[in-house]
């Protein structure tokens, strides 16, 4: 690479550019050029003009407006008048302030404050709005809009948004130079690493897949980064999807370090992640194992128990969100709920149809049932009777929430935990699996739980297996103490040692379980009496390994509230060979998606850009919008966008834009 410039530079590629110009007709913006007139044209105005070098267009001073060198004076004068009120009072002395078409890359310097009048290059314009498009996840056609672009004309005339193909080219190039630098840092990966995959259909219907990569790197933090976003051609089944995954690894160059895979319960994906599995045992790249997505089952079994109650939280999230809209009436409630004593209430109050506004509807109910009717009554004319609960619905509603507060508590637990670890959720589904078997719920609710339980026994039969069982006693706060009945066998225990031998101790240390090495052999295997008190000391430091398994699992787990990286980052000089298998196997995602974005209504969001987005835009906007939010810089054709150096100009072009202006106005 060659060396940076002193002066602090940023390079940004010059694009083709197209005009925009207020009133332009659909059609473009080409003004019809006509001969020059043999009779020279003088007025007062025209020094407020400059004409082109090809002597068929003069060009605006102040705001770099084209018009035809056959456009009347008086036409001149009203421009002048219109845009530019005051113009003749800004002395003989004006320069064009329009950009001069380039073909050349831009080089960004600092400004120099020497009280020139401000240059600006339109093109750091259309970057900016490149990364306005990447943080508010919207397709290139947005800027299409005419009245968006003419908003900006009326600022300043002379700006020049690129055409929306222009927009498409660049994300497609940035999606390709970003791809490359993902790329790169997953060849620096020396553990394993588990994938998970979450599936939706936008609007027009197109199946799209996401592939999440996620391992733990050396300094002991958890790494992840959106592989890519696939259309998953028709049919749709298990066979399109695997396809689909296994070009995405061999891109990657990663199907050798895949440990696991983690799915969103569905037939298609397990059917998929199954033939993977067969690739990969039949290559004899290492064990690997597929699991399903134990929020997506607990999301599953929640809409089991709301079934019943569906009516009386639609009638409760109407009365919510009458609350949100009115602050008369908000204000009534808190000040209702203050004189009954049902608690202080922030609004505006959760009302989304996931988890987590369901169950701020029947926390309401219950806690604030008295205030929910007094301000229905007030209300009346405004809310009517509908809304009001009645004893029966009041009963339900409480019987509900009582019966799903230990879901609240663990959804919560696994939401603040991120990444949650495959052991303490499988202690948690543990936990859920006692509540539905041991509480007796009324006979209405007794279908529901049924479904609940039977959705459990599912997930627990998908992962009770050595490697989820390898996985789980891995977590120092789990071990075998923690461990649920069905997972706990002493074969199991076995298998796991045998593992943890075979995969990170003989491999591993392969030099040291060798007899006499090549060159031994050449010297007719004679070995100095030093080596040989060496290669007893080795032997003896191998039968020690041999008992880091057993040895950590004596000592007693670690407290909940437990770093479990931070942990292992303590300890792995003492378990040198065990942490290499707790960095692999920690890795192992125990979701396909990330729980807050299931269960909160920070979903909603998500699913409504991944919904609306083109398919032209997907990929492209998805994994920059990711890649950028995990750290990795905007690059375009290897070269990196200074956002920051392209802000800090763009507030300076404005403070001298309003410093000229004032400068005016004292004049």
């Amino acid at each position: 690479m060659e060396p940076k410039s002193t002066m602090d530079m940023v390079l940004i590629p010059n694009m083709d550019t197209i005009d925009i110009v207020l009133g332009s007709s659909e059609k473009g913006n080409v003004v019809p050029s006509a001969k020059p007139r043999k009779k020279t044209m003088t007025s007062v105005y025209l020094k407020y003009f400059e004409t082109a070098p090809d002597g068929k267009t003069r060009r605006c001073k102040f705001c770099g407006q084209s018009y035809s060198i056959a456009t009347a004076t008086g036409n001149l004068g009203r421009h002048l008048s219109n845009r530019h009120p005051g113009y003749d009072k800004t002395g003989e002395n004006v320069t064009s302030s329009a950009p001069q078409p380039s073909t050349t890359p831009t080089v960004i310097k600092k400004p120099q404050q020497q009280g020139r009048a401000p240059q600006v290059d339109y093109d750091h314009l259309n970057w900016l709005l490149i990364k306005w498009l990447i943080l508010a996840t919207l397709p290139p056609s947005t800027l299409e809009e005419k009245w968006l672009a003419n908003s900006f004309k009326f600022l300043n005339p002379s700006i020049q948004l690129w055409p929306g193909e222009k927009y498409k080219a660049v994300f497609r190039e940035v999606f390709r130079s970003m791809r490359e630098d993902v790329r790169a840092s997953l060849e620096q990966v020396s553990s394993k690493v588990s994938i998970a995959l979450d599936f939706w259909t936008s609007y027009e219907q197109i199946f799209y897949m996401s592939i999440t990569c996620q391992w733990i790197d050396e300094n002991w933090s958890f790494r992840k980064v959106l592989l890519d976003i696939c259309h998953v051609p028709y049919p749709r089944t298990g066979s399109e999807i695997y396809n689909s995954l296994v070009k995405v690894l061999k891109m990657y160059n990663i199907e050798n370090k895949v440990l696991s895979c983690t799915h969103d319960n569905s037939q298609n994906a397990i059917h998929a992640c199954h033939a993977l599995k067969e690739d990969l045992d039949g290559q004899k790249m290492g064990p690997f194992c597929f699991i399903p997505c134990a929020a997506q089952t607990l999301s599953l079994i929640i809409d089991d128990a709301l079934r019943t109650t569906k009516p009386v939280i639609a009638k409760v999230r109407e009365f919510v969100q009458e609350l949100n809209a009115s602050l008369d009436i908000s204000e009534d409630f808190i000040q209702l709920a203050t004189a009954y004593k049902e608690g202080s209430w922030q609004f505006p109050l959760d009302a989304s149809a996931r988890w987590s506004g369901s169950y701020q509807m029947l926390d309401l109910v219950q806690k604030a049932g008295k205030s929910m009717d007094a301000v229905v009554r007030k209300n009346e004319e405004m809310l009517g009777n509908r809304m009001l609960l009645n004893t029966a619905e009041k009963n339900v509603v409480n019987t509900v929430h009582n019966y799903l507060e230990p879901f609240y508590k663990v959804i919560s637990e696994i939401c603040v935990n991120t990444p949650p670890t495959i052991g303490m959720v499988i202690v948690f589904m543990d936990h859920i699996s006692d509540t539905i078997t041991t509480r007796q719920p009324p006979d209405w609710l007794k279908n529901p739980a049924e479904d609940m339980a039977k959705k459990l026994r599912s997930y627990n039969n998908q992962v009770c297996n050595i490697f989820i069982y390898m996985t789980a006693i891995l977590d120092p706060r789990i071990k075998c103490e923690l461990i649920p009945e069905s997972l706990n066998s002493e074969n199991y225990l076995e298998e796991a040692r045998a593992h943890f031998v075979r995969n990170y101790y003989t491999t591993s240390f392969s030099s040291m379980t060798s007899g006499y090495s090549s060159q031994d052999i050449e010297d007719g295997g004679a070995v100095s009496f030093a080596e040989e008190i060496a290669r007893k000391k080795r032997r003896a430091s191998m039968s020690n390994a041999t008992d880091e398994l057993t040895q950590y699992l004596s000592e007693s787990p670690a407290p909940t509230k437990t770093d479990v990286l931070e942990w292992w980052k303590v300890n792995s000089t003492r378990y040198p060979r065990l942490s290499a298998m707790a960095r692999d196997f920690l890795a192992v995602q125990a979701t396909s998606v990330k729980p807050d974005e299931l269960f909160c209504s920070k979903g909603d969001e998500i699913d409504k850009q991944r919904f609306c987005m083109p398919h032209d835009s997907t990929q492209a906007i998805l994994c920059i919008k990711s890649w950028t939010q995990g750290g990795l810089k905007l690059k375009y054709k290897s070269t990196e966008i200074d956002y920051e150096r392209l802000m800090e100009m763009a507030a300076a072009a404005a403070a001298d834009i309003s410093s000229a202006g004032i400068d005016k106005k004292q004049k």
